[in-house]
């Protein structure tokens, strides 16, 4: 089979180059298969020699990796545009190419934390001099871009830069620091903040915002911030320099409140999900805070948050209401046909509406995704209580659709075993799956049910 052109590899070397690193892996993936002399092959090689020139720059470049994402113009933390890793990467295999040789074989055998990171920072510290200097055009445009995506970006990367070497040895202890709190974790954050605060005594919300990247939530920073000062006050933090990651937690807070408060009831599962994993994220946050800082209710980020607690439980239970009212419209009833029947039954007229249905099914999914935040979140016993009462209704749903199933007397059997179909959804997500497939084995044991014959029939 005939390979392709130059002309086409070079395309294909051109876009790959270009291409995110998601996108390079998968690209890896898929042509994994492709050996020997097959058409791909040699887009397979190109693929793979570029993959493992990004493993090796992203290694070398690590500390500051998670801060070049997108435009670089996002004003909630530090970041700087994607492209900046190309070109400082590039600029280094040309100022310093015996240095890019000894990390690529440093990276041969690397083990985390036990394996020395000296052939990358010296990389680190020569791509600091060469942006400070801005020669060659390649480090030149690494400042011009940063400084282009907002006001004195450039100055901040020069700072991350010469920072790398600290954070990255602290990048390996993340893990340790914000799981287990003790003197061991207190000295090695001091540590490493001091040695930071060596590079340049402004260097400290640097530092933070650097770690604050590389951690799986940026919130989870103020453990560390925490750890260093000694559980600062409110008012000690609020003054300080670093004050301002606290106060951008509870902003997110407020953003994801409104967030949860217009949830889309029509945006089924997936909406349910997205508005749920809020919730668990503002609860999270709000018990960072709690626990990284002393603060007083009554006053300044105490106050702020209390409300900001009682907001999210209002807003919660409001979904929780919703869920209810839903699922009442979902399955309609009426009063018996008959007087001295006082109890209400289902009424099998018309079938089931699929935006009720829809609506209450969105619901059911964000009210059971909230579970393991509802304790804390303080909606635990709104969400009890809804639970249980529609529980009730759907029993008491059931009984009654079965009984009219069984006498024959539906208005409609299409329909009640349509509503049925409704009961099983809602009884899944309310209950579980075994309640579900109870209710589907009862309403098939009725289908096969025949009545008695009147006697002389």
């Amino acid at each position: 089979m005939v390979a392709l052109s130059e002309r086409k590899i070079a395309l294909v070397r051109s876009l790959v180059a270009a291409a995110p690193d998601k996108v390079v892996g998968g690209l890896q993936a898929a042509l994994a298969d492709h050996m020997g002399d097959s058409p791909l092959s040699g887009v397979r090689r190109l693929v793979e020699a570029e993959a493992a020139e990004r493993r090796l720059r992203n290694m070398v470049l690590m500390p500051i990796v998670p801060l070049c994402v997108g435009n670089g113009g996002d004003r909630q933390g530090l970041n700087f545009p994607a492209i900046t890793l190309g070109y400082l990467w590039k600029g280094l295999k040309a100022v310093d190419p015996d240095g890019v040789r000894a990390a690529s074989a440093a990276l041969y055998d690397y083990r985390p934390g036990e394996s020395s990171t000296a052939p990358f920072d010296e990389l680190l510290r020569r791509a600091a001099d060469a942006v400070r200097g801005g020669e060659p055009r390649e480090f030149f445009l690494v400042r011009t871009l940063c400084e282009q995506s907002r006001p004195g970006a450039g100055a901040a990367f020069q700072m991350c830069l010469d920072l790398a070497p600290v954070v990255r040895r602290a990048a390996y202890r993340l893990a340790e620091w914000t799981a287990h709190f003790g003197d061991d974790t207190t000295a090695g954050a001091r540590l490493a903040y001091r040695d930071a605060c060596a590079v340049a005594d402004d260097a400290g919300p640097t530092f933070f915002e650097m770690l604050a990247a590389h951690l799986p939530h940026p919130w989870m920073v103020l453990r560390i911030i925490s750890a260093v000062m000694d559980k600062p006050n409110e008012r000690y933090l609020s003054q300080s320099e670093l004050g301002g990651f606290a106060e951008r937690v509870m902003d997110d807070i407020d953003v994801a409140l409104r967030g949860i408060q217009h949830i889309n009831v029509d945006g089924g599962e997936a909406a349910a999900r997205e508005a749920a994993a809020q919730v668990e994220r503002v609860t999270l946050q709000v018990a960072e805070i709690e626990s990284c800082i002393t603060i007083q209710r009554d006053a300044g980020w105490g106050q702020r948050l209390f409300k900001q607690k009682n907001a999210l439980a209002a807003v919660v239970e409001g979904r929780i209401r919703e869920a209810e009212k839903y699922a009442a419209l979902a399955l309609p009833m009426q009063p018996a046909r008959l007087r001295r029947i006082r109890r209400m039954i289902p009424r099998h007229t018309l079938p089931p509406d699929p935006r009720y249905v829809s609506r209450a099914l969105t619901l059911f999914h964000f009210v059971r995704e909230i579970r393991s935040s509802a304790n804390y979140g303080g909606f635990a016993s709104a969400r009890s209580r809804m639970l249980e009462k529609v529980g009730d209704m759907l029993d008491h749903y059931v009984e009654e659709t079965l009984d009219l199933l069984k006498h024959r007397d539906c208005e409609n059997e299409e329909i009640a075993r349509q509503h049925l179909a409704v009961v099983v959804e809602f009884s899944r997500l309310v209950r579980d799956d075994k309640a579900a497939d109870l209710v589907r084995r009862r309403a098939a044991a009725v289908d096969a049910y025949q009545p008695p014959m009147a006697a002389g029939g």
